[in-house]
């Protein structure tokens, strides 16, 4: 799993569903090709069958460029089930007018709650990105599979890895352009490498 390059909601601090989302920044740009470049020296995911990415334009992007350090030909599939947590009707608000608008969600006391109307849960948020890691495992028994996705979906999945309740946070450090490995296997699961950074960290 391959968190997106730095994209305009990152830089602006605005809610980034497909509207506010911006596409990458000139350092996105940068932090996507500073791993292509990687990917092509060290042939680490030369063995990738499949490559997928979210319908958001920054981890569309992002994918364009690393796919240039993956074998060539590679098939390549959008799936909106690995996208970020839904903002709904916040989507290009600043965060604090996302607040003033729709309140400050308290997931603590209340994680089946909507961050907006038309957004998610957090429960849901996981419920949705269990059940797309699932069919993606599914999908590919023994192969390797490159997701690029989100922070809050690649938290998810360490959740699924280590079955951590769908109302708890681990709040990891995933920084842009980071890369996170699991293995699932028949008789367990295995983390093998988190927030793995290409040459340029993200500030």
């Amino acid at each position: 799993m391959i968190r997106h390059g730095e994209c305009r909601a990152n830089a602006e601090g605005l809610a980034g569903g497909p509207l506010g989302d911006g596409g990458l920044t000139k350092r996105g740009l940068a932090q996507a090709q500073a791993l292509a470049d990687r990917l092509v020296l060290s042939q680490e995911l030369s063995g990738a069958s499949a490559l997928y990415f979210s319908h958001l334009p920054r981890a569309r992007e992002t994918a364009q460029i690393i796919s240039s350090g993956l074998p060539d030909g590679i098939a390549q599939f959008e799936e909106a089930g690995i996208a970020e947590i839904s903002v709904g009707e916040g989507d290009g608000l600043t965060w604090s007018a996302f607040v003033e608008r729709f309140g400050a969600v308290d997931w603590q006391h209340d994680p089946n709650a909507l961050n907006a109307p038309g957004g998610e849960s957090l429960v849901g948020f996981h419920a949705r990105s269990v059940q797309a890691l699932q069919e993606l495992i599914d999908r590919h028994p023994s192969e390797q599979i490159v997701l690029v996705t989100h922070g809050g979906f690649i938290e998810q999945a360490l959740k699924f890895l280590w079955q951590v309740p769908a109302h708890q946070r681990l709040l990891p450090r995933i920084e842009n352009c980071s890369m996170t490995e699991i293995e699932f296997g028949v008789e367990r699961n295995r983390l093998l490498r988190y927030n793995d950074l290409a040459p340029l960290p993200a500030p």
